[in-house]
């Protein structure tokens, strides 16, 4: 949950986070709206709202899959607008977050009912547990699936190649170095300049300028555990 107590008209942007996002949106306790958000492979401006609150689901690409049952290949980069009652989700809902939640994980569980391809879940288990310090071949050999047919199924469900994924999986795990002030690669860069080019490409900035946040603009950084 995220909700805006001020009239601040501050754009914010929203950093890669290889997700599939379903939002209940409620502007000034007057508007409300239902949206699915597509994977990113770049910053997008989210527009200022005041006086706002808004829910979230965050889905695993393979979850959303069976969730939605539906391809994002067309919506990289963009948003579904979706009707009021989707998936029973109503404006009412948005009185008590705790109730949502309850409300959410029931719906999950009824809807996912297709058997689960144990080989996407060792793929997506693979290159989280990694951090996305693998290699494409590497995950192809592990999993006994050709790289040509994992990529034709990124390509199919999200409109991205296995490599843009694991790339946004890296870069979503260095993030917490950048907001403790760490400008240096951690993780498998070939330098620093490959980091500081990866972190231009899904945030838009350096590394320094992202890990300042000023007026909390990137919101993954901004709700990102201190943990």
């Amino acid at each position: 949950m995220v909700r805006n107590h001020s009239e601040d008209r501050t754009e914010s942007i929203i950093l890669p986070d290889g997700k599939i996002d379903l939002f209940l949106f409620l502007d000034d306790g007057v508007n409300f709206e239902i949206f699915i958000g597509g994977i990113c492979n770049k910053p997008i401006v989210k527009h200022p709202f005041p006086k706002s609150v808004m829910f979230a689901i965050s889905f695993y690409p393979m979850a959303a899959e069976y969730v939605f049952k539906r391809s994002f290949s067309d919506f990289l980069n963009k948003k579904i607008i979706l009707p009021p009652g989707y998936m029973g989700f109503y404006r009412e809902d948005m009185q008590n977050f705790e109730g949502f939640y309850r409300k959410a994980c029931v719906t999950m569980q009824r809807i996912v009912t297709d058997p689960i391809d144990t080989r996407k879940v060792k793929l997506f288990d693979l290159i989280n547990r990694s951090k996305g310090e693998t290699k494409v071949e590497a995950i192809a050999s592990e999993i006994g699936w050709s790289s040509r047919e994992i990529n034709r199924y990124f390509r199919k469900w999200l409109g991205i190649t296995l490599k843009t994924y694991i790339d946004i999986i890296k870069f979503c795990n260095s993030l917490k170095q950048v907001k403790s002030g760490h400008f240096y690669p951690e993780l498998s860069y070939a330098d620093q300049s490959h980091f500081i080019r990866t972190v231009k490409k899904f945030s838009g900035t350096r590394p320094t300028v992202l890990g300042k946040n000023e007026n909390d603009r990137f919101i993954q950084l901004t709700t990102l555990s201190d943990d």
